[in-house]
C-alpha cells in the first residue's frame, strides 16, 4: 500500500502537467470535437481537481461523492452541447493520460511494489468506471429534464 501512496503523491505533484497534457489531447482529438466549445477554464478545473486531489478521491471519498461530482459534470455537458459519447471518451482519455504518465514515471523495483501498483490501478479503474456511469446518468437526467421542459413549452404554446 505504501507504493500506492507514493504513486498518488507523484500524480498530485505533477497534476498541472497531467492536466495540460490532457487538455491538449482533448482539444486535438477528432473524437472530442464538441469539447472545443467547452471553456478551457471549466475543463481545466474539473480535470485538475481530480489529478491534484487524487488521493482524496481514491481513498477518502465515497461512491456518493463521485456520484454527485460526475452527475453534475454530465448535466453541465448536456447544456454545453457535448454528446454523451464524447463525455465518456474524455473520461477514458483522463484515465489513459494518467496511466501513460505512470508508465513513464514509475517502474516497480520489487514484486511487493508491483502488487502495490496493481492495487493502485484497481482503485483507479474503480474510480473512473464510476465516473463514467455517474456522468452518463447526470447527462441523461439533464437531457430528460430539458426534453420535458421543451414539451411543456410546446403544449402551452398550442394551448394559447
Amino acid at each position: 500500500m505504501m507504493l500506492a501512496y507514493k504513486l498518488v503523491r507523484l500524480i498530485e505533484t505533477h497534476s498541472e502537467v497531467l492536466t495540460t497534457t490532457l487538455l491538449e489531447k482533448v482539444r486535438t482529438s477528432d473524437l472530442t470535437r464538441s469539447y472545443r466549445h467547452v471553456p478551457t477554464d471549466d475543463l481545466r478545473a474539473r480535470v485538475g481537481g481530480i489529478y491534484s486531489h487524487l488521493g482524496e478521491w481514491l481513498l477518502g471519498r465515497s461512491s456518493f461523492d463521485i456520484e454527485q461530482r460526475y452527475e453534475e459534470i454530465g448535466a453541465r455537458r448536456v447544456h454545453q452541447g457535448v454528446p454523451v459519447s464524447e463525455l465518456i471518451w474524455v473520461i477514458i482519455l483522463t484515465k489513459e493520460n494518467l496511466w501513460e504518465f505512470l508508465r513513464k514515471e514509475s517502474l516497480p523495483e520489487r514484486p511487493v511494489e508491483a502488487f502495490g501498483e496493481l492495487e493502485m490501478l484497481q482503485l483507479l479503474d474503480q474510480f473512473f468506471d464510476r465516473a463514467i456511469f455517474y456522468a452518463s446518468a447526470g447527462y441523461e437526467k439533464a437531457l430528460s429534464a430539458a426534453q420535458e421542459q421543451s414539451l411543456r413549452a410546446a403544449s402551452e404554446e398550442v394551448s394559447n
